[in-house]
């Protein structure tokens, strides 16, 4: 008998997306039905990185943000990039994806935004991978809250004496509508890199350029961009965007996960041949802007 697509990448898929900024307050909560299994291979990835990686913990006003920080093995001082999770929270893939940023020459810190909301006070280990309740409790995150963290957790990696004094910012799905969002509250960022998220309602606070990574299969976060193209053209800014087409919702998670079996149908095959496409052509998009800088 044939396989069907790995649940975990039907998971990613269906909880990955967000709404339109507009409705990010009332998330669909049918996103939050089903838990995507702890992604093993990319925790077993991240063990086999040779470059240095710890947990700071980040003074943010009266919160303490946990937030994991991975080194590149360079000369010179270097960019940092903040990385924002997906709605599955503080995941091994999100450490994963700090960690290629390091190898590719950058700082890369990622905060748990849902440090000190656990149900005992901490992040996203409190939920005892319990992905429908950590995306409610995403959801819940006051916006006032999420800018003060990142804004915090900015600060605290330009000023780390291995960094250049460069931030850009990325994130993904939930984390790349919050990357957008953040470029309008810290016009001193160097750029933001939004992976399949929607745009803000007023972009006109934005300073640095924005760079979108979009799936051909995700109509509906797709259906938001030429709305967001036309109110940053208006305003004067640059959003620079390119669709992957053959790459679905949640494609750089997709894209990195294992192979499917050889066994499987041709769907599963397709879908992961057009992720692993997508996957490998943003990277090189990615850090070609990166460079840039």
């Amino acid at each position: 008998m044939k396989r069907s697509i790995p649940l975990l990448l039907l998971l990613a898929f269906a909880m990955c997306a967000q709404k339109p900024a507009a409705d990010r307050a009332a998330d669909h909560a049918d996103h939050m039905t089903a838990a995507a299994p702890a992604a093993n291979w990319a925790k077993q990835a991240l063990e086999r990185s040779p470059r240095h990686r710890e947990w700071v913990n980040v003074k943010a006003g009266n919160r303490t943000v946990s937030a994991f920080v991975a080194y590149p093995e360079v000369k010179n001082k270097a960019t940092a990039v903040v990385v924002i999770h997906e709605i599955f929270g503080m995941s091994d893939w999100v450490q994963l994806e700090a960690d290629e940023l390091a190898a590719a020459g950058y700082i890369a810190i990622a905060p748990d935004l849902l440090s000190g909301m656990g149900p005992k006070g901490g992040g996203t280990s409190d939920f005892a991978a319990d992905n429908n309740a950590i995306g409610k409790a995403i959801r819940d995150l006051p916006p006032d809250q999420i800018t003060s963290d990142l804004n915090a957790v900015a600060d605290y990696v330009s000023k780390l004496p291995a960094a250049n004094g460069k931030v850009a910012v990325t994130g993904f799905c939930w984390g790349g509508g919050e990357s957008f969002r953040f470029a309008t509250n810290r016009p001193t960022l160097a750029a933001a890199f939004v992976f399949y998220g929607p745009g803000p309602e007023s972009p006109e606070a934005i300073k640095a350029p924005v760079y979108g990574f979009y799936a051909g299969n995700d109509a509906r976060i797709g259906a938001t961009v030429p709305k967001t193209q036309e109110l940053m053209k208006a305003a004067g800014k640059t959003y620079d965007v390119v669709t992957y087409e053959g790459a679905g919702h949640g494609f750089m998670r997709a894209g990195d996960a294992p192979p499917p079996p050889s066994d499987a149908d041709q769907k599963t095959t397709e879908a992961y041949a057009g992720n692993k496409k997508a996957r490998d052509a943003a990277w090189i998009r990615w850090k070609d802007l990166l460079g840039k800088l």
